[in-house]
């Protein structure tokens, strides 16, 4: 029997050290979530971001005393998970995620993507070097 493959989990700008901030609850569930998501699984905790068409970008919201935590995440790349972003909601005004944190996340995306190409390229000249050759 084979072993699941697992994603690389890659972290974007600060999303780590901002989830490091978090209480130990809400980062073991987070924690959680990322490694079903890295598993291939979709957690029971994320639901696709509103504003990014589809679901290849999740949030796992954290609901911890009466704060709320989010995490942010793309599955949009096979062989990687790369988070976005992980803040405290501030606003007690209903569950929408703020604007700037949205624009945040787009360009962490765009970030994200970024790093893929770069590490898909580097792949790439591995695998020519080994005189490998594969369609990508």
């Amino acid at each position: 029997m084979n072993a699941p493959f697992i994603k690389l989990l890659v972290w974007v700008a600060s999303s780590l050290k901002d989830l490091r901030e978090f209480p130990e609850a809400v980062k073991d569930e987070v924690g959680f979530a990322l490694y079903e998501a890295q598993c291939g699984l979709k957690p029971l905790d994320a639901k696709p971001l509103k504003g990014f068409g589809g679901a290849n970008v999740l949030e796992i919201v954290s609901d911890y005393q009466t704060d709320t935590y989010r995490a942010v995440y793309t599955v949009r790349f096979d062989e990687r998970v790369y988070v976005l972003h992980a803040f405290q909601k501030k606003s007690k005004k209903g569950r929408a995620t703020s604007q700037s944190d949205i624009e945040l996340i787009k360009r962490r995306l765009r970030q994200a993507e970024a790093l893929h190409e770069a590490w898909q390229k580097e792949q790439g000249a591995v695998n020519e070097s080994r005189g490998e050759k594969h369609e990508i």
